[in-house]
């Protein structure tokens, strides 16, 4: 099932298959012509919205991931990542017990299919520096920046 969400950072396609949410992507107005507006509430979108207005920390939502096992296994060390806070991508590396992976934990990373839920958004570079984020820095940036300005508010 594929459908679509209006987010402050722009139309956000969802496919789901009976397991679950198998990806979650931000997209351009090129795509546009695909986005309908008739999509339905559900307790994915619900979830999302929640996380948008900075009443939820964690989703609590089926995922359906496809992808490699060592691609798993990262997502998997993404999903540990607190709300709020970042890790780089060394850490990541480290965290899957090789620092050696360190490129192949950021290509990873980088395929994540289920951003925000998965939140591969997290991982900055060892400097403190936003590197790759395949829905545009811009709204990396603007993630880390929500996450953190909630964090304030308790």
């Amino acid at each position: 099932m594929k459908s679509y969400y209006k987010s402050p950072l722009g139309i956000i396609r969802i496919e789901s298959t009976e397991n679950g949410i198998s990806s979650l992507v931000f997209f351009d107005e090129a795509e546009g012509a695909e986005y309908r507006a008739d999509f339905q509430v559900s307790p994915f979108t619900t979830q999302i919205d929640e996380y948008f207005n900075g009443n939820r920390k964690i989703f609590d939502l089926p995922l359906d991931l496809k992808g490699t096992e060592f691609q798993k296994r990262v997502w998997s060390e993404l999903l540990k990542i607190p709300y709020g806070k970042t890790i780089s991508y060394k850490e990541l590396a480290l965290r899957l017990g090789d620092l050696k992976v360190i490129r192949a934990a950021g290509t990873a990373n980088g395929s994540n299919p289920v951003s925000i839920i998965v939140p591969c958004h997290r991982v900055i570079g060892s400097d403190g520096s936003l590197t790759g984020y395949a829905g545009g820095l811009w709204r990396k940036k603007w993630l880390l920046d929500h996450e953190s300005k909630d964090l304030l508010l308790f």
